[in-house]
This record gives C-alpha cells, structure tokens and sequence, in this order.
C-alpha cells in the first residue's frame, strides 16, 4: 500500500451527555470525502481512542468502514497498553475490511526495542493488513529506535511510520537508512521538512477543519515540488502549529471543526473544553490562515 496524500485521524464527536454522536461522526467522515483528503485514520490519538471502550472502538471502525464505503482508504489504530487488546483491535481491522493498520509502541508499559517488536509482530500476525508504524515517544514513553527496526525488518507488512518524535536526526536517519519504509509526517511543524526528505504523506489532525490547506502544502511540495510555494504555505500555517501546541490540541481540533459547522460536542474528561478567549484566539488564526493561503494558491 502507498500512502500519499493528507491522512485526517478523525475527531470522535460527542453528544451532550458525553456518548459517541454516531450521525455527527458520519457527518465528519463525509465532509472529509468531500474536502478531498486522501485517507481516514480511526482509533488515533485525535479521536479519543484512551478515552473509549473497547465496544465503542470496535463500532466507530465499522461504522467508519460503512460510511466510507470504499470512497478513502480506511487505517484503524490499534492502540492498547496490552498487546492481547492491539491484537483483538487488528483482528476486528479484518473483519471489516480495513485497508491499513496504525500500530505504536503500547505505551506506560516501557517496553524495550525488542519488547516493542513482538508486539508489532503479534499484532501483524492478527491480520495480516499493511501497517503504519506510530513513533510518538512524547506520548508512548518509549521512541522506536534502530534495534526495533533491525527486529522487524522481516515483517513485510510494515510499509510506512508516522513520525512523532519531533527529533530530526530521527528523520534523517529513516530517510536515510530505511528506505523502504514510507516516510509520514507526524509532527506537524517539521511537514515541510518531511516532504524535503521525501515523505510523501502527512497525518495531521488539523485537516479535520482545515482539509484543503493541508492538501495545498502536500500539492505544493510533493506534486508539483515547489518548496518555494510550500514554504509560503507552511509559513501561514506557523500560528496555527503554535496554537495547536499550547496545552489543548484534541479541545482546538474539535473547535476548529465546529466553526466549519459541525456538530463535535465536547471532549472527555480529564479534558476540558477550550475557553471563551482560546475560543476567540483559535477563529483568528483559521480566519487569518486560510484567507492568506487562499492568496497563495
């Protein structure tokens, strides 16, 4: 599988007393279609999945299989402290029809790099899907390093990682010395330069409310490679990169959402919604980014 293209790790909206919204999530998914991203991720950090049960897991995939229809491609997080629950997440993939795999370290554990291998192996063994790799130490505990990489080296499955360390010696080292594994931006300040070592695809919560701008940088860069223009575009997308990594990023994406009309109800505790005044903040930066990108383009 080749990932190419603005993969959007969808938000999970909620009603007013705190249970999954079913027809908001559907909402979502067909806004996306409609805005023209390249592929949906279920499961990930932005949608909450450390906040679900493990049945509402397994319904927001197949309900996200149903909805998409085949129209994008479907990758299913497969997130768990234990690898028994990542193998039975992957195994339910199957079952659906899923078209890909995102498996990360389990994280709080600490596992060692060949702990985190037999994981990644167990897990790919369940369901035998292509695999997106996640290295997110910030949140994991534990970065993927080159012993792990070693370990699963014959693991044909795993096509691609999501880089989220925000280390760019790690960048370069993927770029560099594995380059058969299909490099996908993470982090969502360094896209421009994941794109120049070659990424061709970026995972980026931010293309739940601003989809056409986040393909605009992917075109610029990776379509028609000129960094010159994507260097434009990156610069107007800095304030909001900023915003983002102020302290309520899952809050910010949701807002960002509900400014574009959708229904996305809150977050789950221990999350709390953004305030009147992060509110405002937030709608100055979307206006402002998209009306000088749109100049741009």
């Amino acid at each position: 599988m080749k990932f190419e293209g603005i993969y959007t790790p969808a938000i999970t909206p909620l009603t007013a007393d705190g249970a999954i919204d079913k027809a908001a999530f559907a909402q979502v998914l067909e806004s996306l279609v409609e805005a023209k991203v390249h592929g949906i991720i279920i499961g990930g950090s932005t949608g909450e999945y450390y906040a679900h049960t493990t049945q509402e897991r397994l319904e927001l995939a197949a309900q996200a299989k149903d909805v998409l229809n085949g129209r994008l491609p479907l990758i299913v997080g497969t997130g768990g402290i234990r690898t028994e629950d990542a193998v039975a997440f992957a195994g339910h993939a199957k079952e659906i029809g899923a078209d890909a795999l995102l498996v990360g370290t389990p994280p709080y554990a600490l596992p060692t790099q060949e702990e985190i291998a037999h994981h990644v192996k167990a897990v790919d063994a369940a369901a035998g899907l292509p695999i997106m790799l996640y290295n997110y130490p910030g949140r994991m505990g534990v970065s993927m390093g080159e012993a792990f990489f070693d370990a699963i080296s014959d693991v044909k499955n795993v096509v691609a990682i999501k880089e989220s360390s925000g280390d760019m010696a790690q960048l370069h080292r993927l770029a560099i010395h594995r380059p058969h594994i299909q490099l996908s931006c993470g982090w969502d300040d360094q896209a421009l330069e994941f794109f120049a070592w070659g990424a061709k695809s970026w995972v980026c919560a931010g293309s739940n409310f601003i989809p056409r701008e986040h393909v605009a940088l992917y075109e610029a860069c990776v379509v028609e490679k000129d960094f010159a223009k994507g260097r434009k575009i990156m610069a107007a997308m800095m304030p909001l990169m900023d915003f983002l990594e102020g302290g309520k990023f899952v809050q910010s994406i949701k807002y960002g959402c509900a400014l574009n009309g959708l229904s996305t109800g809150g977050v789950r505790q221990p999350l709390h919604d953004l305030d009147d005044a992060e509110k405002a903040a937030l709608k100055d930066v979307v206006s402002t980014l998209k009306a000088t990108i749109a100049g741009i383009k």
